[in-house]
């Protein structure tokens, strides 16, 4: 996954003071060091970081100093439909990076909501299986230590072996925020000690754009399903909670739009009240190629999920 989408970034001047100044020499020199932080964001995420004409990221780059580059549309982390960000730059430059992105879509998401109480939202970094140990600490006293001192969730997920070369895990933080900010502060922190961990800023994507091919076509045709004759259409149909439906929906039918443009399968829900038989959820009947419907149905159950574990935080 060489190919990225990357804007030069505006001058240093613009540099957003957002971080307090170091007290001494020795922070001041760790601030400046070489870092980078590589997290997961949903496509439309991704078209809202960017801006109309790249507008939007070539201001965060010229307000923070760092670079901030994306994985191409259609090029996912392995297992999942999410695009990878990666920000680089000193550790100054790449949180501020980071705050401008995350406010941004935690004030879209929030007027989405349209809730006054901020709620608990999750972020996914990806880090080297290498550089995890460093986080979890002996016993897991460091992560235990991040966990209290920033108030954020912290979850390392295991290794996916079902991707055979896949070195990355994900790190999945919850939280408002501000808790967010302070975990990200210091964990980027404890990888910019692992010198590996500095030396991976040359492969963001190291993992094969082939991971997806299997349900994407990886000649540039725009990432349609390749849509085989021999693969017979069929249809399978799942219940979905009735109050989850309009995140299955999405704003003006954006979601569902975007799993149909992304998978090439077909969705169609139930009128209301037309229910799965003994149950209070809606009918979500999915048609195309087998493996159309599970790229489909995983995508469905993601954004159910994403919400429901909000609520739960």
């Amino acid at each position: 996954m060489e190919s990225t989408e990357s804007y030069a970034a505006g001058s240093p001047e613009e540099l957003a003071k957002r971080s307090p100044e170091p007290h001494d020499s020795s922070e001041a020199d760790s601030a400046e060091k070489p870092t980078h932080i590589r997290f997961l964001v949903s496509n439309a995420a991704a078209g809202s970081v960017i801006g109309k004409g790249g507008s939007t990221i070539t201001e965060f780059q010229a307000k923070s100093g760092a670079r901030i580059q994306l994985s191409r549309n259609q090029e996912f982390f392995p297992g999942t439909t999410d695009r990878i960000i990666m920000i680089s730059g000193s550790i100054k430059e790449v949180v501020n990076g980071l705050e401008l992105i995350l406010e941004k879509l935690h004030s879209e998401l929030h007027a989405e909501d349209g809730n006054e109480v901020e709620p608990r939202r999750r972020i996914r970094l990806v880090v080297p299986n290498s550089s995890c140990g460093g986080i979890i600490g002996k016993g897991g006293a460091t992560i235990k230590s991040f966990i209290e001192e920033s108030k954020a969730g912290i979850k390392i997920s295991p290794l996916d072996n079902t991707f055979y070369g896949l070195s990355d895990r994900l790190v999945t933080l919850s939280g408002t925020f501000e808790e967010q900010m302070r975990a990200i502060d210091l964990i980027l922190a404890k990888l910019t000690e692992d010198d590996h961990y500095s030396q991976n800023v040359h492969s963001p994507y190291s993992y094969a754009a082939g991971y997806n091919s299997v349900n994407y076509a990886p000649n540039g045709s725009g990432g349609k399903y390749q849509n085989h004759k021999e693969e017979a259409s069929t249809t399978v149909t799942i219940g979905v909670a009735d109050e989850h439906i309009g995140l299955v929906l999405g704003r003006g039918g954006r979601n569902i739009m975007e799993i149909t443009q992304m998978t090439g399968a077909r969705i169609k829900i139930s009128d209301r009240g037309d229910f799965m038989s003994g149950t209070t959820d809606r009918k979500v009947s999915i048609t195309g190629p087998q493996r159309a419907i599970q790229q489909a149905e995983t995508m469905i159950k993601q954004k159910v999920d994403s919400a429901t574990e909000r609520t739960t935080d």
